[in-house]
Parts: C-alpha cells; sequence; structure tokens
C-alpha cells in the first residue's frame, strides 16, 4: 500500500518546496489541505481513514472519534507548539505518536505580543479608522515604560514576551506554577507571585500564554475580570477558549477594564454579528501570531523533520 502523509496547515504551502522533498525521498505521498480553511474532522477521517501513515496539523480538531478512524496513522506532527486540538491521551492509548515544533514560532507571538500592547495603549485603529474618516481628533492614551505587566504563563512564548518588557523598562511579574527557571527571574529582575489574583489586581496589563485545558478554560470569566483595574488591559495571544466571551463584553461595556486585545477566539473566524467585534475597546487579529516568513519556514522544517523521526527515519 501506498504510504502517504496528511499535512493540513493552510501556510504549510509556502514552504513546501523545502518540506515536501523530505517527504518524497522516503516514499511518501501528500496529502494537501486544498480546502482554503481548517479542515472539519469529516474531511480529516475521509481523507486519512486508510494509508496515512502521518499527520502534519495546525489548529484542525483531531480529537479521539477521529483518530479511531484513521487505522494506519503511525505519527502526529504539530505544525507550532500548543496541542491543545489533539486528544493526546487517546492517541497514547492507540500507539500514535505525538511531538510538537518546540520553539520555532515563539519570538513571532511575543512580537505580535508586544505589537497589541502599544496598539492598545495608542489606540492606534481608533485613530487611524478616524483620520481615514476625514478627521483628526485625538484619543489620549498611555506609555508602556513603567507599567506592570503581568505574565499568565511563563513558558518559551512568556519569557520572550518577558524579557522584551524589560527592554520597554516594563516592571514584570508571572505566575506560572510550573515555572523552575529561577536565575532566569533574576536576570531580568522580573518578580513571581503564587496568587493569581494578586497578579490581576496590580497589574496594568494582563497577558495570557498557556494552553486551554479543562483547568484554564474560562480562567478570565467575571470573578477574575472584577479583579482587575479599570484602567487594565487584557492580551490573548494564547487561545480563546481561555476567556469567558460573555463576561469580557460585560467588563468593557460597563467599565470594568478599558480593553481587550486578542489574537485568537471561542470561534475562528467569530461570527459576523460577534458582538465585541463592535466595540471601540476590543482588538481581533486573525491568529496571526505565528504567521511570519520566520516562522511559517521553522514550523514547516522542524514539523516536517519530527514526523520523518517519529516514523523511523534517521537524519
Amino acid at each position: 500500500m501506498e504510504k502517504k502523509i496528511l499535512i493540513t496547515p493552510k501556510s504549510f504551502k509556502n514552504y513546501k518546496h523545502k518540506a515536501y522533498p523530505l517527504l518524497e525521498e522516503k516514499g511518501y505521498k501528500i496529502i494537501e489541505n486544498n480546502f482554503g480553511r481548517t479542515m472539519t474532522e469529516k474531511e480529516i477521517t475521509d481523507l486519512a481513514h486508510e494509508g496515512v501513515a502521518g499527520i502534519i496539523i495546525g489548529v484542525d480538531p483531531l480529537p479521539g472519534t477521529v483518530l479511531e478512524q484513521l487505522k494506519d496513522l503511525k505519527a502526529i506532527s504539530k505544525y507550532g507548539v500548543g496541542m491543545d486540538n489533539i486528544d493526546l491521551d487517546r492517541a497514547a492509548e492507540l500507539g500514535i505518536k505525538v511531538k510538537n515544533a518546540v520553539g520555532t514560532n515563539s519570538i513571532s507571538v511575543a512580537e505580535l505580543t508586544i505589537a497589541l500592547m502599544f496598539t492598545m495603549a495608542r489606540k492606534i485603529p481608533l485613530h487611524t479608522a478616524e483620520v481615514k474618516n476625514g478627521g483628526w481628533a485625538r484619543s489620549i492614551g498611555f506609555e508602556l515604560t513603567g507599567k506592570k505587566l503581568g505574565l499568565i504563563g511563563c513558558g518559551q512564548i512568556g519569557r520572550e514576551v518577558a524579557k522584551r518588557a524589560c527592554g520597554l523598562q516594563m516592571e514584570v511579574m508571572i505566575y506560572d506554577p510550573w515555572f523552575k527557571d529561577d536565575s532566569f527571574l533574576t536576570q531580568y529582575r522580573i518578580s513571581r507571585t503564587d496568587n493569581i489574583d494578586q497578579l490581576l489586581s496590580e497589574s496594568d496589563i494582563i497577558s495570557l500564554h498557556l494552553p486551554a485545558t479543562p483547568d484554564t478554560k474560562k480562567m478570565i470569566n467575571s470573578r477574575t475580570l472584577g479583579l482587575m483595574k479599570a484602567s487594565a488591559v487584557l492580551i490573548n495571544t494564547s487561545r480563546g477558549e481561555l476567556v469567558d466571551e460573555d463576561a469580557l463584553y460585560e467588563a468593557l461595556t460597563a467599565g470594568k477594564i478599558a480593553g481587550a486585545a486578542q489574537d485568537v477566539f471561542s470561534s475562528e473566524p467569530p461570527a459576523e454579528d460577534e458582538k465585541l467585534l463592535k466595540l471601540d475597546n476590543f482588538l481581533l487579529t486573525p491568529h496571526l501570531g505565528a504567521f511570519t516568513a520566520e516562522a511559517v519556514e521553522k514550523m514547516a522544517l522542524v514539523s516536517t523533520k519530527n514526523l520523518l523521526e517519529m516514523l523511523g527515519h534517521k537524519e
């Protein structure tokens, strides 16, 4: 039987001239995502139910009900880092190996996080729209220098954000029960708290850098939003599921916090009538954190090499 590899990420094609030969020289036929969007469970099942030994997966869903139907699947290589779209427990039970492309997009996501901070601090979308509509009115902003940035999660992306924020002379505090590198905190003069409520109440900007799990889903909710300063800004470049969007809407419209900027949403793309999108103090970008030339190239090559390694091909 012909060996096949399914590749789902839409941006992978930008570097397929470098990645595909690595697969083809090992005898694999490549199946591409030609839908122009994230694939559905049924589409993945239809394409990969037989003969597909490996999948390079983006944000497309791979629940246990799908994995059970992919009878020849041996390995899943994540194009990126977050693996909450993959049923890792069921994959392990089925003997399917899984690996992510650690470190490939950390800088790109961190830079977008910083960009969103500046964007919200100076209300750039509001002002550019004002000028394009023939106006010249201004709304006062604030400096990032001297402000306290609270990072919830300090993995690879959180670290890169912290380093850049320190370079902007911000005060950085982290909350991350699993963070063990005290030397990093000392080097960049970063404080740490084991009390997330303290971070939420003291920070001028709160930025989320953690996966969506049963414990973290809707961790930003009516209670936690209520702890934040009225002048606080929320940044989320991780997963939309971390935020209770109804509670966020209420907080933004009631003036409980000043603004929020996200690169992710619970449903991507959001519905056309999504109420948050109608607010001037809410900003949403189309999940472009890892969408840079540098990150896409690294993710394509690393995820390909990871897949080949899991399938037993040594360099």
